[in-house]
């Protein structure tokens, strides 16, 4: 059997993001008066300069952080801070992901529960949280640098598995258990490093205007 060591702390600072409230994204969408406030605040953050920069003059980026801040029930800076555009799609950071979970308030807090020898293939870690309204522990998928070779995340040119093979197995191990028990909590968006994975390790960028779809909070 394989040796299992429990990680004692978080590797990943994160800051707290809220459950997303869907039902204010309806409201934004078919309310006059919440879509002007909307307009109205990604003019305000667009002549900002304490903005990430591609924020700054751009009032049309500032509407999308600010429709999904909405949706989210969370601050418009914390979605500039964490949101990217790889490959043209808009992601979410993999530290992201683990505050999104957390932010859920449906677990305890994530625990990074490591497998395997480091260094070799079946090295690799899943995510263990408790679930609050039952009690049962729930699971995610374990990621192990076999299945980033299978898969060719490992053969990506750039890619992040040969330099920072902790830090990837934690961001994807996060990503597949929002998959299985909280999908709400991305909004319908994958991480970063998942596209890049597929597509390749561009660095990610915010300098395109995004916009998001109803097919997006699927």
């Amino acid at each position: 059997m394989e040796e299992v060591k429990k990680m004692e702390n978080e590797p990943v600072e994160s800051v707290a993001i809220a459950p997303a409230q869907t039902d204010q994204y309806t409201s934004a969408l078919t309310d006059p008066k919440t879509l002007n406030t909307l307009v109205k605040m990604a003019g305000m953050f667009a002549r900002s300069q304490i903005v990430p920069e591609t924020y700054q003059r751009n009032p049309d980026n500032c509407f999308v952080a600010c429709e999904l801040a909405n949706r989210m029930g969370v601050s418009p800076m914390i979605v500039m801070q964490q949101l990217y555009v790889v490959k043209g799609k808009p992601t979410w950071s993999g530290q992201a992901c683990i505050s999104l979970i957390n932010g859920t308030r449906m677990f305890s807090p994530l625990r990074f529960v490591w497998v395997g020898e480091k260094g070799t293939e079946n090295w690799g870690c899943y995510v263990q949280a408790t679930r609050l309204s039952d009690g049962e522990i729930c699971t995610g998928t374990v990621v192990d640098m076999a299945m980033a070779k299978a898969e060719g995340w490992t053969a990506k040119p750039g890619s992040k598995w040969l330099t920072m093979p902790e830090q990837m197995l934690m961001y994807r191990a996060a990503a597949f258990f929002a998959r299985i028990f909280c999908p709400h909590a991305l909004m319908g968006l994958q991480t970063a490093e998942e596209v890049q994975d597929v597509s390749g390790y561009d660095e990610p960028t915010q300098t395109k205007t995004i916009t998001f779809s109803r097919e997006d909070n699927a």
